[in-house]
């Protein structure tokens, strides 16, 4: 099982050396230089963290939101407040010698633009999530000495959420809810969501919650683009507003599809050209692509009708949705991190008739009970 985490500034320990997290302290020249060096650590942190690197999946998130007045939204309807955006790097795509310092720009730009949910490390093999199948106590094991060791490792008293992959079928999901639920009950982290789950099993794990008075899930980690909608408009809103789970949303741009890129075939400097990344080529290449790519063009007619780039209007489209806490936003360049951020502009340009306009081009829309858009 593989299980990701993410904090607040509130969980961080007492400040070394004097230095202070007060608010005048906050305001200071020296927030930014802070924040380089803070998360130039978490990215050696994520790159050295040996044998559970493939597997787990750490994340950081700084509260700024009353220093910038971005737009923030709750995870699910708990309590946890999320900035619209959150960064995942494509480390695979960062050249080795560079890492470092690309790293420290992209975090630098997103905790400077009012982000505070961080992926920092890379944990697609080959573009393919992997996942940790062990017996009860062994989870419990790993993921203890995990969450211990990162959370020493990055001065934190805790994590705000702690994410769990989709559960093997041999893993009663008992096991998985009582293990989440110590690790809250223990004070190690706030929340617990899931990660690639299905509704069935998400409303299975609440169900077991319920009958067992364990902690429930609270959000959702869900792929979601133009060509991804049916799990997130179709069947999460029911258990968003049954139960309370969020979506934090990823792949936008559906693993660089909708940037544009491919519109006459495969670059050789693009993430599909990789060996490791033959199943992307391929669908890129296939029939179907080929079809979405005619879509893209007229996609593109409205982002220019708007004022935007096309990757901006994926992004934020994948915001209109009530139901969506944050995006995940890949990116492995300053300049691309940058653009994906002026998606929140973007926001209220979407108003009825251009996300109707979209619809007709997309012909995919989901069959709902409602139209589950963000006012």
């Amino acid at each position: 099982m593989q299980v990701s985490f993410a904090c607040t500034d509130h969980g961080l320990k007492a400040p070394r050396n004097g230095e202070s997290h007060n608010k005048q302290n906050a305001t200071s020249p020296n927030t930014a230089s802070a924040a380089r060096a803070r998360f130039r650590t978490v990215a050696l942190i994520a790159r050295s963290l040996g044998s559970f690197t493939h597997r787990h999946h750490i994340s950081l998130k700084e509260s700024t939101g009353k220093l910038t007045g971005m737009k923030y939204r709750n995870l699910g309807k708990s309590g946890l407040r999320l900035h619209v955006h959150a960064l995942i790097t494509h480390w695979c795509s960062i050249p080795a010698v560079l890492f470092i310092q690309v790293a420290e720009q992209l975090m630098t730009i997103a905790y400077e633009n009012g982000v505070n949910l961080f992926d920092t490390a890379e944990v697609y093999s080959g573009g393919k999530r992997s996942s940790l199948v062990v017996n009860y106590l062994l989870f419990f094991k790993i993921l203890y000495l995990c969450l211990k060791g990162s959370l020493q490792r990055l001065q934190l008293d805790y994590v705000d959420v702690v994410f769990a992959n989709r559960p093997d079928s041999n893993t009663p999901m008992e096991e998985i809810v009582r293990a989440m639920t110590h690790v809250i009950n223990q004070g190690m982290s706030m929340y617990w969501g899931t990660s690639r789950w299905t509704a069935m099993e998400i409303m299975e794990a609440y169900s077991v919650a319920r009958q067992f008075n364990l902690i429930p899930p609270v959000c959702e980690q869900a792929e979601y683009h133009f060509f991804q909608r049916d799990k997130v408009e179709a069947q999460l809103p029911e258990l968003y507003h049954k139960i309370g789970v969020g979506v934090v949303s990823w792949s936008p741009l559906a693993c660089g599809i909708i940037t544009g890129k491919y519109e006459n075939g495969v670059p050789e400097s693009s993430r599909a050209s990789m060996k490791s990344y033959q199943w992307l080529k391929d669908k890129i290449v296939s029939e179907d692509g080929r079809k979405q790519q005619a879509k893209l063009k007229e996609l593109r007619h409205i982002a220019e009708k708007l004022s935007c780039t096309l990757p901006q209007l994926a992004v934020a489209w994948c915001l209109r949705n009530e139901g969506v806490s944050s995006v995940l936003l890949g990116s492995s360049s300053p300049s691309q991190l940058t653009e994906n951020l002026g998606a929140i502009q973007v926001l209220p340009k979407i108003t009825p008739s251009i996300a109707s306009e979209m619809d007709h081009v997309l012909g995919n829309r989901p069959h709902s009970k409602k139209d589950y858009h963000h006012s």
